[in-house]
């Protein structure tokens, strides 16, 4: 998790939410990434999205099968169901997302009618993660919701 925390701040420093994303597989690491909407003009680039994105390339392949991704913030129903497609074994989430992270959407009910069941392990280190993006927007709003650090 303190690399998913060390890319989330790599995100921030580019004026983006501050979410970092890290992918292992026997101690291995496979992929990783922060979000990119902003820079990459690109709704779908958040950071477990990067960091699949980059794990397949790695394994050369779409199936993640006993992976592990460390997440900063609760995923979104995107993000969750990519996971699932990829068959990620565990999800590891630090702070939770209650505007619009997957549970605000899927119940236990739900997750069960999936075609992959995944290991689901929230609130690691999540007053660190939490803080991060509290900081993140605090700081934002001071500065000016548009004013983006990039010049735009």
């Amino acid at each position: 998790m303190q690399e998913a925390i060390r890319l989330a701040g790599l995100a921030a420093g580019e004026d983006e939410v501050p979410v970092g994303a890290v992918i292992l597989r026997d101690g291995t690491q496979l992929g990783q990434g922060y979000n990119q909407n902003i820079g990459n003009s690109d709704p779908t680039a958040h950071a477990e999205i990067i960091a699949l994105r980059e794990a397949c390339a790695y394994h050369q392949n779409y199936r993640l099968a006993n992976s592990i991704i460390y997440v900063t913030l609760e995923p979104c129903l995107m993000c969750f169901t990519a996971l699932i497609h990829a068959r990620v074994k565990t999800l590891v989430y630090g702070a939770s997302d209650p505007k619009s992270g997957f549970t605000l959407f899927l119940d236990e009910h739900h997750m069960d009618l999936l075609n992959h069941r995944m290991e689901v392990i929230g609130g690691i280190m999540a007053e660190q993660c939490g803080s991060q993006i509290q900081t993140f927007f605090s700081e934002k709003r001071q500065r000016g919701k548009r004013k983006w650090k990039r010049g735009n």
